[in-house]
């Protein structure tokens, strides 16, 4: 009963580097120096060494879905074309020859794993629709060539990538053979390092955050949007005099033969000592200072999408840079609460004209099931195996996010009137009740209107712990009486007075004996009395308020109530 909340109504330090000579040693022991460009070792990786360039190729006709660049650069592709013609190989196959296309339906099938999306509801990540890229559990297995796929490289969906050399060096030379009882061939190997650094931090391949673990229970591991990763390539050189059409190529993928008879082990193709793959430790993620007027705007974007599950996945991508970004908060919270209250409005099915008093109605819902069945507030969509996202996935990241959002702008009193209503529907007992105790210690008594409003609210977070736990004479239950009559002290609109009279009624049900009846007539004729005087007021809300389960059960069982419940009277046909 918040009315959405009634306050609606009314471093930089200078571094200096000093750069030293840095010697570096090749292979030879020769020492070459390293430092400002002058001269480059081995391990700072010359851009015209054929090894790095055909890495280079390779990772940007990837990134480019240029089909056939990629074939005639990887080991794989050249190597299934060679053993499948009957002739001598001279040259590459023409642009329009079937086995590119081939080659790029391996990678695709290699890259599949990462584009599986398994974020769900309210956990849904930008782009809400399409491909995400996401690196999981399966980041250690994950080819080179997966951190540059084209839907990563191309624009759309994304603003695209830049891959730069950073080093590379000799490693044993690969091995492999054409036919099963060949000779062995072996080629020069280079292990080349290519950082891959994303352009845009709302599309880039997302994580799971450094430290993060695979446990048996469900709990959810934070994600991370990634900015950059170091990439290795093994790649191959002096191909030509063992019969492929370009003297280099890219081992990303192996060959994956037939063995000679079932059961039997297939030959490795090619063997090497390393693979292509990410190096885990260099992952470098999107941190909030970095693009910070991209995370506003996509902020202000997001507010303005109809659908919600394109919101969230939007604001959701924006939290993953920064969990503190507070225009992202600010949306996604109000945008959960308002569906929350929607859902409530959907199962009353009550046509409220008046916006506040339609607020009122649709939490008051959300009040009372909080206190018995719980069912919509506590099976989400996963637990119940549903189709469609339940109000309990919106109220489990609606609180978290209004968390942080307290923490950060606690002057911003309506979020925590907010926070501390959607722990009432939580049922979290300690947090519902302390957090309208600390309200209305910091809100000063000339401000009346919000005062009364934390009481009320503090009343009710009271009148649900005792509803749910069943304690006779529990010490709650008067305290939330003493709250209710002191916001109706403080109450100066129709709709206040009208609440914090019904209020006192109803904590009266939870009094030994239901304490006094007469005074809770009094209470409810009160309340009447003032409910006639909000405006769009109708007998059909009027009802929904006094055929609540519990009161009306009170009321029904004494003749005490007749001229109370008289008012709720049904026309007769």
């Amino acid at each position: 009963m918040n009315r959405g909340n009634l306050l609606h109504r009314r471093h930089t330090s200078a571094i200096v580097i000093l750069a030293g000579l840095l010697f570096l040693w090749t292979g030879a022991g020769e020492p070459v120096l390293a430092a400002g460009g002058k001269k480059q070792s081995a391990a700072a990786a010359p851009k015209g060494t054929p090894a790095v360039q055909t890495a280079l190729r390779y990772a940007e006709a990837v990134a480019h879905g240029d089909r056939v660049t990629a074939g005639q650069l990887d080991f794989a592709c050249q190597y299934r074309f060679i053993t499948a013609s009957t002739a001598k190989i001279k040259r590459f196959a023409p642009a329009g020859d079937p086995s590119y296309e081939s080659c790029w339906q391996t990678l695709t099938e290699a890259h599949a794993p990462m584009l599986t999306r398994t974020d769900t509801v309210m956990d849904i990540i930008w782009p809400s629709t399409g491909p995400l890229v996401f690196f999981g559990d399966d980041l250690p297995r994950a080819p080179a060539s997966a951190f540059v796929m084209d839907l990563l490289g191309t624009s759309p969906p994304g603003t695209g990538l830049q891959v730069t050399a950073v080093n590379s060096r000799a490693i044993p030379a690969g091995s492999f053979r054409f036919t099963t009882n060949g000779k062995v061939l072996s080629a020069p190997t280079t292990l080349v390092r290519l950082s891959v650094q994303y352009h845009d931090p709302l599309t880039s391949p997302v994580t799971y955050a450094a430290g993060n673990v695979k446990w048996t229970n469900p709990i959810k591991r934070p994600r991370r949007s990634l900015k950059s990763v170091t990439t290795q390539w093994v790649v191959f050189t002096g191909l030509k005099q063992h019969g492929f059409p370009g003297d280099a190529a890219v081992f990303n993928l192996p060959v994956t033969p037939q063995p000679d008879a079932p059961g039997m082990v297939a030959d490795k193709i090619p063997f090497a000592t390393e693979t292509s793959r990410a190096l885990p430790d260099s992952l470098r993620w999107w941190e909030a200072d970095d693009q910070p007027g991209t995370l506003t705007a996509a902020a202000a974007r997001a507010a303005s999408f109809p659908d919600l599950r394109d919101r969230v996945a939007l604001l959701n991508r924006v939290l993953l840079i920064d969990p503190k970004q507070p225009d992202a908060l600010t949306v996604l919270t109000r945008h959960l609460y308002s569906v929350l209250l929607h859902e409530g409005r959907n199962s009353h099915q009550l046509n409220v004209k008046n916006p506040s008093l339609g607020i009122v109605v649709d939490e008051f819902y959300w009040n009372i099931y909080a206190q018995g069945a719980r069912i919509d507030l506590s099976n989400s969509m996963e637990m119940g195996g549903l189709s469609q996202p339940t109000p309990a996935d919106f109220l489990y990241r609606l609180i978290p996010a209004l968390q942080t959002l307290v923490s950060i702008r606690p002057e911003q009193l309506d979020n925590r009137f907010r926070l501390g209503v959607a722990y009432r529907w939580n049922n979290d007992q300690i947090p519902m009740v302390q957090t309208f105790e600390a309200l209305v210690n910091d809100i000063p008594d000339n401000r009346k209107t919000p005062k009364a409003e934390a009481l009320l609210q503090l009343a009710w977070s009271r009148i649900n712990k005792v509803s749910w736990n069943r304690i006779l004479h529990d010490p709650e239950t008067p305290q939330a009486y003493a709250d209710a009559e002191a916001s109706l002290a403080l109450a100066e609109l129709p709709l206040d007075k009208f609440l914090a009279e019904y209020t006192l009624a109803y904590s009266m049900i939870f009094l030994p004996n239901y304490g006094d009846k007469p005074k809770m007539l009094q209470h409810l004729t009160e309340a009447k009395r003032w409910f006639d005087e909000v405006p769009g007021n109708t007998e059909e809300v009027w009802r929904y308020f006094l055929k609540t389960e519990l009161l009306h059960a009170v009321l029904d069982a004494d003749p005490m109530f007749k001229p109370i419940l008289a008012t709720i009277a049904e026309p007769h046909a």
